[in-house]
């Protein structure tokens, strides 16, 4: 059809003559009321927002010498992070000489991990980022 007969038809209907795909051949167009299409994109656009989840990350700080109870508070803490649908960052801190002593530190994470296990699992092993050995705790589903 002619662009000239479908504007009449749009005209003759009160509705807009909106061009869908421009650069198709020949140029695909729709007869709409372009005042309610854009009306209702906006509210796809808005609700689409609203069901997306954001994602969080909570950060854990643990140090080499860390006893066992310091461990598991901050364990529990991690947990109620994972069972909340939150991701978990747990960073062990190295300082001085305390970064000759690695394997320390690598069983205290090592220990971490297995007390979250069964709420997270990490995306991948520990590793060192500068001064600290870093693991993410992604929770499970």
């Amino acid at each position: 059809m002619a662009a000239k007969d479908a504007q009449i038809m749009a005209n003759n209907k009160n509705l807009d003559l909106v061009m869908i795909s421009p650069n198709a051949a020949p140029p695909v167009c729709k007869i709409m009321d372009y005042g309610k299409h854009k009306y209702e994109q906006s509210r796809k656009e808005k609700e689409a927002r609203k069901n997306q989840k954001t994602v969080t990350i909570k950060e854990v700080r643990l140090r080499p010498g860390i006893e066992a109870n310091d461990l598991n508070t901050k364990a529990n803490n991690a947990i109620k992070f994972l069972k909340k649908g939150d991701k978990v960052k747990v960073e062990l801190r190295f300082r001085g000489r305390e970064l000759g002593h690695k394997d320390i530190g690598k069983e205290v994470m090592l220990k971490f991990i297995d007390i979250v296990k069964e709420f997270g699992e990490p995306t991948k092993a520990p590793a060192f980022e500068g001064n600290s050995m870093v693991v993410m705790i992604d929770p499970k589903k």
